[in-house]
């Protein structure tokens, strides 16, 4: 079963040549590549896949439900859903509490293979130092590039298929259905754009450089390059605060929250999942919920007082700023040049925009910050009267 993104585009090109595309090229094998590739080498009579930095991806063994496991899911379904808003990526997965280096080579092996046949992000949970530690990331990297070559038959296109310059899952883990083996078809070509890079783009075709260059003729071009991720769009609208300040001129240099979902001289402004949120590094639905239900609590109190506005206090704002910079520098995120530290997107600071401390430890710092008369936040009355503001550090 496709994505529906890759779903969406192999029908587009369907629709554009019926009998199947002759000559096609995708640039970019992040999460959209890794998703299009499969479904555009079904009907391609030739297919280029113009590749500068390998993922890592895993199946996502879709299929049909068997039956005993759908039972299982329902006849445990509360008791999943709690576990989701408590783990680290808001999965309901449990979590190991133990260090990779606390389990034999045997046992690790065994946890990856039963954590890889579930697939999806399962893997990240297996212990409790892989995106912290170099050495414990190392293993896992080296257990899901095993995959790879086990997956693609010709040993070289194998290992240019496996990322070697970056932990697994700093960049974003992607998820796929036949990615790997759609190499394996004869009419499917892997283009490394560190050995041949982009020269031209042309009406027809492609060049390419380096030390055989080459033009590359084609009818379908599919650009999966990426876009600005987490800031770009909130940037793109002209949202102003207090004195006419642009949200993007105060994320000039990163992004500035409280909570990831507040923002000093803009009253009553909530991203939802915004930067310095879990957001992207979790269950996003379980993220969102939480972050509408905390909307909605404060809302309420808003109502129910005869209150305007709420705001972050800046020292707030601050204290979550350093809070989220801190596990950022603790974690191996920003050993990655990926579009969660915005390095794909030219001029672009470079700064690590989710939040790493996971679902459930934010779920709790914002439990306190409600319980303790919404800390950190300035609230004021219809007269414009200033209420007493409880100091923030609920997250310390």
């Amino acid at each position: 079963m496709a994505s529906s993104p890759a779903a969406l585009l192999a029908g587009v090109l369907y629709a554009l040549w019926p009998g199947g595309v002759s000559l096609a090229s995708v640039v970019g094998t992040g999460s959209s590549g890794v998703q299009v590739v499969p479904e555009i080498a079904r009907t391609a009579a030739h297919l280029a896949v113009l590749q500068r930095t390998p993922a890592f991806s895993v199946p996502s063994w879709n299929g049909p439900l068997e039956a005993a496991v759908e039972r299982d899911v329902k006849q445990h379904y509360a008791e999943r859903r709690a576990l989701a808003r408590e783990t680290a990526g808001g999965n309901p997965w449990h979590e190991r509490p133990q260090s990779v280096f606390d389990a034999t080579p045997a046992e690790r092996e065994a946890e990856f293979e039963a954590r890889y046949r579930v697939g999806g992000f399962f893997l990240h949970s297996a212990y409790n130092d892989l995106f912290t530690d170099p050495a414990a990331n190392e293993i896992i990297s080296d257990f899901v590039r095993s995959k790879i070559r086990s997956r693609v038959d010709d040993a070289d296109l194998a290992e240019q298929l496996c990322p070697y310059d970056y932990p697994l899952a700093t960049k974003r883990m992607c998820i796929d259905t036949g990615y790997y083996e759609a190499f394996n078809r004869p009419g499917v070509r892997l283009v490394n754009l560190r050995r041949t890079p982009i020269v031209e783009v042309m009406e027809r075709g492609i060049r390419i450089g380096g030390p055989d260059p080459e033009e590359l003729p084609l009818d379908a071009l599919v650009l999966a390059t990426g876009f600005d991720a987490m800031t770009g769009a909130l940037a793109a609208v002209d949202l102003r605060g207090r004195g006419g300040i642009a949200l993007r001129d105060k994320w000039a240099e990163g992004p500035r929250t409280y909570l990831g979902l507040a923002h000093a001289g803009f009253p009553n402004l909530f991203t939802i999942t915004g930067p310095s949120s879990p957001s992207v590094l979790s269950n996003v639905m379980v993220s969102i919920e939480q972050h509408v239900e905390l909307v909605a609590t404060i809302l309420g109190h808003l109502r129910d007082h005869e209150l305007t506005t709420i705001e972050p206090t800046v020292e707030a704002e601050d204290a979550w700023v350093e809070h989220h910079r801190a596990l950022g520098d603790a974690s191996l995120y920003p050993r990655a040049n990926s579009w969660y530290m915005g390095a794909n997107v030219p001029g672009k600071p470079r700064v690590l925009l989710p939040y790493v401390g996971g679902v459930g430890r934010y779920r709790r710092i914002c439990e306190r910050v409600v319980s303790r008369g919404f800390a950190g936040f300035a609230l004021r009355g219809p007269e414009g009267r200033e209420l007493a503001v409880i100091p923030a550090g609920a997250f310390a």
